[in-house]
């Protein structure tokens, strides 16, 4: 897939992480960065994309400083609200409550046990999330992030994003669609096109992951966990570590699902998008990732998590199906 594209991608908060990464965002799914945030007070980023009405959704923040440090570990205080349309602003209608819970990069460490704390990138990195968070309509919202963080003391931030009436991607419940991605028997195509970490004479890594189409796993009747990044180029440099868990899932599961990456770029080059991802995430002008998605044998949609995702629920879902015959 060829063409002007906005490959900005999930995150505005991959800059505010600190990551060393370019910034990059979903349209309309990411409040940009302040220009100059100051460098004490505690930033709040939407790490979550494609949000919609009527349905328990997870919502991700990142919490950065201006200065490039971090609250990490722990748990933090989300209220949501109402603030009407993009052409339309209304007073705030107070809307849900949750507690969010730190997800870290893969890789890096969980802080199990210890209060929100200020880190820095190199020492922990990551978003928080709440879980089964319910829209009851469409338009911009607010979240307001409060942080008791260790030393400094509770601080509070605000991020605004939106909520549509439906989803753009592929949601839980519907049907899989039954794409024929590249795979190690393609012919034709270059390695770097079946994943990107195989440029310059390398092999083709984890194996395991590149067995699969999801249109064969729909039409056998096996239940399957996607990964779409692009381990080589993710400007989030969340993808790399999040494929290295699906490999490892892969091993512990194999008897619940069959594991599939899909890479995003069959050339990175030239701005060539693998038909695949294009499908599944590819949409008014915008590609999004990375995204995890879980089918059930039936060919539907039992879950998916943008950017993040915690590795012992995921596991927790396939532990939860039924041994594949």
């Amino acid at each position: 897939m060829t063409g002007p594209m906005n490959t900005r991608r999930t995150f505005m908060l991959v800059a505010a992480l600190a990551l060393s990464a370019a910034a990059c965002s979903s349209s309309g799914g990411t409040a940009d960065a302040p220009t100059t945030p100051p460098s004490d007070r505690m930033q709040a980023m939407l790490a979550s994309v494609d949000l919609y009405v009527n349905a328990p959704q997870r919502v991700g923040v990142g919490l950065p400083f201006g200065n490039g440090a971090l609250v990490s570990y722990g748990t933090v205080s989300f209220r949501f609200a109402y603030t009407g349309t993009a052409s339309q602003t209304t007073a705030p209608r107070p809307g849900p409550r949750a507690t969010a819970t730190y997800i870290p990069v893969p890789g890096t460490p969980d802080g199990a046990g210890s209060p929100p704390t200020i880190t820095q990138p190199g020492e922990a990195r990551g978003i928080y999330e709440a879980t089964g968070v319910t829209f009851d309509r469409a338009g911009i919202w607010t979240v307001e992030v409060t942080a008791d963080i260790q030393g400094s003391g509770p601080q509070t931030a605000t991020a605004t994003f939106p909520v549509a009436e439906l989803p753009a991607l592929p949601a839980p419940g519907q049907p899989a669609l039954a794409t024929e991605n590249l795979t190690i028997h393609s012919k034709g195509v270059p390695r770097a096109a079946i994943d990107s970490l195989a440029t310059g004479g390398n092999p083709i890594p984890d194996p395991e992951l590149h067995q699969w189409t999801i249109a064969r796993a729909i039409q056998e009747h096996r239940p399957a966990l996607v990964i779409f990044g692009t381990p080589a180029f993710c400007e989030s440099r969340f993808c790399g570590p999040e494929v290295e868990v699906v490999q490892q899932l892969a091993k512990r599961y194999a008897n619940r699902a069959v594991f599939i990456h899909v890479e995003i770029w069959r050339d990175f080059q030239n701005q060539v998008v693998n038909k695949a991802a294009a499908d599944w995430l590819y949409r008014n002008g915008n590609l999004t990732d990375p995204w995890l998605y879980l089918i059930g044998a039936d060919g539907t949609i039992l879950d998916r998590w943008s950017s993040l995702f915690s590795v012992p629920e995921v596991a927790a879902e396939l532990q939860a199906l039924p041994v594949m015959k």
